[in-house]
């Protein structure tokens, strides 16, 4: 049966929902020719390789602080609503196959381990990043578990302070952090990959009083 840790909080929780939104109007910028960008992810438009302008300028600052031979490797950022929503309740409604125990409420918090309900998911906004490190030829540094493992197949090892992993993945852990915490980016717990600024989440993690991204239609 799938356990809550107490200490973290959670995107279904009400309070993220509780921020507004007073979106800054910034629009999507490609990452493509600026960050090295992974294609295990790609759709069709592009979209996946998007990001507010903003927060894709933070990435290059955040690339900078990196160590010799170390590089952001982008997987995945601006995600349509549509595919937002089908992700959250497959992954929801396998949950519930899994553990008929669970409630439908226990079920759509446990769901957002993993992935954001869609009323507050931050790739609809732009304002997320999946991504992971890299040496110069593209080879992948170890992290712990692939981007995306959920925490099932993964046995927790995909919340960013698991103990469960090599003590080489938790330092790479540990430098990617040093290089996007400084500027302003913050994680989401249960997934080391997942990193965001100017949305909900981040407006509560830092104590700001509104999110300055919100929902946004890829043209």
């Amino acid at each position: 049966m799938w356990q809550q840790t107490s200490d973290i909080v959670l995107i279904s929780d009400p309070r993220v929902a509780a921020i507004p939104v007073r979106d800054n109007g910034e629009g999507l910028a490609d990452v493509r020719g600026r960050l090295r960008v992974d294609e295990r992810l790609a759709d069709r438009s592009g979209a996946y390789a998007h990001l507010r302008s903003g927060l894709l300028a933070r990435l290059e600052r955040a690339e900078r602080r990196l160590p010799e031979g170390f590089h952001l490797l982008i997987v995945e950022g601006y995600r349509p609503i549509d595919t937002q929503r089908r992700i959250f309740e497959e992954y929801r409604d396998g949950l519930s196959a899994a553990f008929p125990e669970m409630s439908p409420d226990e079920a759509h918090i446990a769901a957002s381990r993993y992935v954001s309900p869609v009323d507050v998911a931050p790739h609809t906004a732009g304002a997320a990043v999946d991504l992971t490190l890299c040496a110069p030829d593209g080879t992948e540094y170890d992290m712990g578990t692939q981007v995306n493992d959920n925490p099932e197949e993964s046995d927790g090892g995909c919340y960013t302070d698991a103990t469960n992993i090599p003590a080489d993945a938790r330092a790479h852990r540990k430098i990617l952090a040093a290089a996007l915490e400084p500027v302003g980016l913050v994680n989401y717990p249960t997934e080391w990959w997942h990193w965001s600024f100017g949305d909900r989440y981040w407006a509560l993690a830092e104590g700001r009083p509104y999110a300055v991204y919100g929902p946004h239609r890829f043209a």
